[in-house]
């Protein structure tokens, strides 16, 4: 299952890095190749001679590695790997890898790492539930990181709840799902639009809405994390994705998001349209900021592009197009429409009407329509979650 892989598994100082030997056998047993990096404090709980024994490779903790000055380059090692395991991470290594902290071998590598991360939490369940923990769990989710929760049962202190690490045998699973997932894409060119535009009445105000990114950003990682390249062109959002597979180009107006969208769907397979566009922009931008007056103001509105409409358009047979549906009035009716009207092969519908969903929110809330009237409906998830529902779906339709 796992032959050819190459993993690189990183300890953390926590009582259960002595299941860190089950995990590397296991990993060697499905045919991986497994490398060890190990904190200086995971030393108290389990012996680099025991990883190294069971890697078949020198374990290494320390950038240098004796004092002729030879060192451990980080880099090379963040390039090496498939996939970088942090198992056990404690809640100090948490809370360095969520602030970019690199004071040790496995912080640096973990910075310089292009493959994708597994994080397994383990810690005490005061720790675990501690507001700061969960922000850092949550700020790696962001980044694109694959978090694979603390199970329940007894701790180390006594008592008994959620902060045990996944059993090895559970981590294996994810694994193994991670890498047949990576597969699917494997050879798709994927161009996306995401965030809002910006059209400018001046140079201080500008016509806009409330999109951040979100949504976008986390069917750009799903899509990455199977495989696919994708371009991703952003309008102004703070949410950007980071993977090696991911080139993010930024823009500000729909005509300029429309420009780089055209340039990119040409060698495109699939095409995703996320970005809440602007419908209108002012018909001219002043050059000097307006001043305020006690009469009223008029803007003169002419339409943008529509970028999903034109490209569609385009489109060539091979290629998949998926675009998204915000309403707030006869929200299934108004979705169909823009199936059609816009050329698309399938359609992600979302309400204004559902608490949780829309702009801005961590979940969405989602119905995904086909050229073919397959539709699929969802109940309020976070938006990671949604990003792969969409991906299977679009995985389904490719695969007929």
């Amino acid at each position: 299952m796992l032959e050819g892989k190459k993993v690189l598994l990183a300890v953390c100082g926590s009582i259960a890095a002595y299941k860190a030997a089950f995990f590397v056998r296991l990993l060697v047993k499905s045919g991986a190749e497994v490398k060890v990096i190990m904190t200086e404090s995971a030393k108290d709980f389990i012996t680099p001679l025991t990883l190294a024994t069971l890697s078949k490779n020198p374990v290494l903790s320390s950038f240098y590695q004796n004092e002729n000055g030879e060192w451990h380059n980080h880099v090379e090692l963040g390039l090496w790997a498939d996939l970088m395991i942090v198992a056990p991470v404690s809640a100090n290594t948490l809370s360095k890898l969520a602030n970019g902290a690199a004071d040790n071998l496995l912080t640096a590598v973990y910075l310089s790492a292009r493959c994708p991360v597994m994080v397994c939490p383990a810690m005490d369940l005061d720790m675990y539930q501690h507001p700061a923990t969960r922000r850092n769990l949550k700020t790696l989710a962001d980044y694109g990181n694959i978090i694979v929760d603390a199970e329940s049962g007894e701790l180390a202190s006594g008592l008994t709840g959620e902060g045990r690490m996944a059993e090895p045998e559970h981590i294996l699973e994810k694994v193994k799902s991670f890498f047949q997932q990576t597969q699917s894409f494997v050879g798709k060119k994927v161009m996306m639009t995401s965030g809002p535009t910006h059209e400018s009445i001046d140079p201080v105000r500008f016509i806009g809405n409330h999109s951040t990114g979100k949504m976008g950003k986390a069917i750009a990682l799903e899509l990455a994390n199977r495989g696919a390249e994708v371009e991703f062109i952003s309008g102004p959002a703070a949410h950007a994705p980071h993977h090696p597979l991911i080139r993010v180009t930024k823009v500000t107006s729909a005509e300029e998001m429309f420009e780089a969208a055209k340039a990119y769907f040409e060698t495109s397979d699939i095409g995703i349209f996320t970005a809440a566009v602007a419908d209108y922009k002012p018909e001219t931008m002043v050059t000097s900021k307006l001043k305020k007056k006690e009469r009223a103001l008029q803007i003169t509105l002419v339409p943008n592009p529509d970028i999903a409409s034109q490209l569609g358009a385009m489109k060539k047979k091979h290629q998949f197009t998926v675009g998204f549906a915000l309403e707030t009035d006869e929200e299934q009716v108004n979705a169909r429409k823009k199936l059609e009207s816009k050329n698309l092969d399938v359609i992600v519908l979302n309400s204004l009407n559902h608490e949780g969903a829309g702009f801005a929110h961590d979940t969405n809330k989602v119905s995904i329509f086909d050229r073919h009237n397959k539709e699929q409906h969802f109940e309020l998830k976070s938006k990671v979650e949604v990003a792969k529902d969409l991906v299977d779906f679009i995985e389904q339709s490719l695969n007929g």
